[in-house]
């Protein structure tokens, strides 16, 4: 734990909140690379993904803010409001989807967006995962989100505490970078279904880990949950609803293709990428003409 101004007002949590979304951007340009997307979309996740990064912070503050209310009875932002992880999830989902549809109607006239918002939310898990490991990290450093008070050798002492608990955010950063490989390996090799996995995967970790935390994180309607526990128990269910979901659109597709009815457009689209891929100088090309190439706690 080290909760101290390393340079330019900057601590370990700031900096290591930083190298999250750095990973974060290079893992949504080696993934949409992976699939041969056109630039622009690539861009277009880029610089949407940072936009949700930001106005979801938004939402985690304004979410910390209403758990308060909810103990307190009173509802305020200061700056010792204090963020939750899940209130940025759902805030930085809602902004992303919003910003997608709207730019993608002005950026693509042939809406080649729409079908690859699904590429997007099968690249969307390595990212997360990688960009929240880091951000545990940063909560360890600042002496948030701590454990129970713990004399075992895995122990961590807090400073502000005076004595060690468990590092509920270590082992949270470790299961998440685990995450992120997996996910990041899945989806080169093609696999799908990774959204519903992540939500689930995560809404589980999280659930179980909240017995772990000793730190105060609001109140919810449901008493003998934390706020965090009963937004998993929703998060399982929307995994699964998402997963199903899919499932039911790829076998309506299947049996489209079986049934000998016309190919469904990701399908079209997947075969235009492939023939992008092959042709990616005239593409690169083309599209650099009118779009230049892109670059809490709880």
């Amino acid at each position: 734990m080290y909760p101290y101004e390393i340079f330019l007002g900057m601590d370990l949590y700031s900096i290591l909140m930083a190298v999250g979304v750095i990973f974060c951007m290079v893992f949504i340009r080696l993934q949409s690379d992976w699939r041969g997307l056109r630039a622009r979309l690539q861009n277009l996740y880029l610089f949407n993904s940072i936009a949700a990064v930001v106005l979801g912070y938004g939402g985690a503050v304004l979410l910390q803010a209403f758990y308060n209310f909810m103990a307190k009875g009173k509802f305020e932002i200061t700056t010792s409001t204090g963020a939750t992880f899940y209130g940025g999830l759902i805030g930085g989902t809602a902004m992303f989807i919003v910003i997608y549809f709207i730019a993608g109607h002005f950026l693509f006239k042939d809406k080649y967006h729409i079908p690859h918002l699904r590429t997007a939310s099968d690249i969307a898990p390595a990212c997360i995962t990688v960009a929240h490991g880091f951000g545990r990290l940063g909560c360890l450093m600042a002496g948030c989100c701590y454990g129970a008070k713990c004399d075992a050798w895995y122990g961590i002492e807090m400073v502000h505490l005076g004595y060690k608990v468990v590092p509920v955010q270590l082992f949270e950063a470790l299961y998440l970078f685990a995450l992120s490989v997996i996910f990041l390996i899945s989806f080169k090799r093609g696999k799908k279904y990774l959204m519903p996995a992540y939500m689930m995967a995560y809404a589980v970790w999280r659930f179980i880990a909240e017995i772990l935390r000793n730190d105060y994180r609001g109140a919810t309607i449901v008493d003998f949950l934390t706020p965090s526990q009963f937004i998993s128990v929703l998060l399982l269910a929307g995994g699964l609803l998402l997963l199903g979901i899919e499932l039911y659109v790829d076998r309506k597709k299947a049996k489209a293709l079986a049934t000998g009815g016309e190919a469904p457009a990701e399908t079209a689209e997947t075969a235009e990428n492939a023939d992008a891929v092959e042709s990616a100088e005239t593409v690169t090309a083309d599209e650099s003409a009118e779009t230049p190439e892109g670059e809490t706690h709880d």
